[in-house]
């Protein structure tokens, strides 16, 4: 039940705002059977930029970088390549539908460089060994959130290849608890602290599932060799999805192989760069063949993961392409993560007592002091290309001490800005005269902004006299 109306106190432990976050979209291939060629290029970008070459790893797919066709422009082999990831890289290659490229430098989104996400589909962390910035970390969650797709591979607790104090395990954890877009848990996993010394890892029975399933051939099992599993959290994104677990384990630990998502685009993690590793690659480095190993089906992971996360069988991607994934893409879309992805004045994102939350706890309560007051609430948005139809909802409820029944002394504005801040679009302006009890949803079209980043952002106004609450709650902005 709602509260009553009355005038409305600021806290002194009110949450305080944070600055705007960018959100968007884009939106799927054993010793490999090669597929035949794809009707569209899937860019997959490799990072080379946080010591992947450090100590005794060598986890490129090629020393030519950016651009691995600098080396060889038609490989064959996977020595035509030098890497140990060059077995991968060289039958994505040889598929025809795939455009490779190596990152060498900080990994930036929505920049003018050539490696810059925006212009990929996928993004491939294979064993990091420096921490990500901060700025990087925000690039690569709104890449994932926006569209894209992103494939972890850690290794085991300790491998701390370049002696800087941090190992894989501990960089990736860090990227998915201690980023500016979404750190409560977004992708529903965590990273276990362990090092398993050998084993087979098994493929779960689910025939339907593309990346056991797909064109690059039929996953059994997968390859240990001091690696470690991972925790799946469902309760945090039902999307989670163990795929390969360590022997004896199942349901939600000893995951060693995991997909999920995270906004419109895709996740996979796998626990050790082993089975990556092809025994190849630059002189100097010892070197284990796990891609080929006998035991194990990781070619077919690898390359089956890499389809499915590009989104193969579909155009574009990446954030910006023109491909459409249908779903729902505000960050904290409830607020119950509190303050976190909104911009909003403080105290306006709240889970105060003095008034209802529809779902939840918390909700976000503009205005309602009694005194002339202005309060925000925004958030950045990117409505893909390819979607046809982008509905904004949320439930609003208005409840106000004014007593005339003609005039509107305070107002909620509701409005569509572009990336300078110029207002595009009013969608719609409610006041106290619409005070009524209960929520009520109230739904816009977006559709004309497909392509574009735009803010979302409520304006409250009120007067210097008798309160006005705008309350709001259960945002959306559902895409196809």
């Amino acid at each position: 039940m709602l509260a009553p109306t009355g005038s409305r106190h600021r806290l002194a432990t009110a949450l305080a705002a944070l600055g705007l976050l960018a959100v968007g979209v884009a939106v799927q291939t054993a010793g490999a059977a090669t597929p035949a060629r794809a009707a569209t290029t899937h860019r997959v970008l490799f990072d080379d930029g946080h010591a992947e070459e450090a100590g005794n790893a060598d986890w490129i797919i090629s020393t030519s970088k950016p651009d691995p066709l600098a080396e060889d422009s038609s490989p064959s082999a996977e020595t035509d390549w030098t890497g140990a990831l060059s077995s991968w890289g060289v039958a994505l290659q040889k598929s025809g539908g795939y455009s490779l490229k190596t990152a060498t430098s900080a990994l930036t989104y929505g920049g003018s460089a050539t490696t810059d996400l925006s212009n990929f589909d996928t993004l491939v962390l294979p064993e990091p060994n420096t921490l990500f910035t901060t700025a990087e970390k925000t690039a690569i969650m709104n890449f994932v959130k926006n569209g894209g797709g992103l494939f972890m591979i850690s290794d085991h607790t300790g491998a701390d290849r370049n002696n800087d104090g941090e190992d894989a395990v501990e960089i990736l954890n860090d990227l998915m608890t201690n980023n500016s877009v979404d750190s409560t848990d977004p992708f529903g996993f965590s990273i276990d602290s362990l090092d398993v010394g050998s084993g087979y890892p098994a493929a779960i029975s689910d025939s339907a599932d593309p990346v056991l399933h797909g064109d690059f051939g039929t996953v059994t099992k997968s390859l240990i060799a001091d690696g470690t599993t991972a925790t799946l959290k469902p309760a945090d994104n039902a999307a989670v999805k163990g795929l390969v677990y360590r022997s004896g384990y199942s349901g939600n630990t000893g995951a060693f192989f995991v997909t999920s998502t995270f906004g419109s685009g895709r996740v996979a993690f796998w626990g050790d760069s082993s089975p990556v590793d092809d025994g190849t690659g630059q002189s100097g480095n010892t070197l284990y063949d796990g891609w080929n190993d006998s035991g194990a089906t990781n070619a077919p992971l690898a390359l089956n993961a890499t389809a499915w996360l590009a989104g193969a069988g579909s155009s574009g991607g990446g954030g910006g392409g023109g491909s459409c994934t249908a779903a729902q893409l505000l960050g904290n879309n409830g607020f119950e993560s509190g303050n976190t992805t909104w911009s909003a004045s403080s105290g306006v994102i709240t889970n105060s007592s003095s008034k209802s939350a529809r779902t939840g706890s918390y909700y976000a309560w503009l205005d309602g002091y009694g005194t002339a007051t202005t309060d925000t609430l925004s958030q950045s948005v990117t409505v893909p290309s390819g979607c046809t139809t982008a509905a904004l909802s949320f439930f609003l409820h208005i409840d106000t001490a004014e007593t005339t029944t003609s005039t509107a002394y305070d107002t909620l504005k509701v409005q569509v800005l572009n990336s300078s801040g110029t207002v595009l679009a009013t969608l719609a302006t409610y006041s106290n005269l619409n005070a009524a009890s209960g929520y009520t949803q109230r739904t816009f079209s977006l559709a004309s902004y497909a392509g574009q980043t735009v803010t979302l952002k409520f304006t409250g106004t009120e007067g210097s006299t008798l309160q006005t609450s705008f309350v709001v709650d259960d945002t959306a902005l559902n895409v196809s």
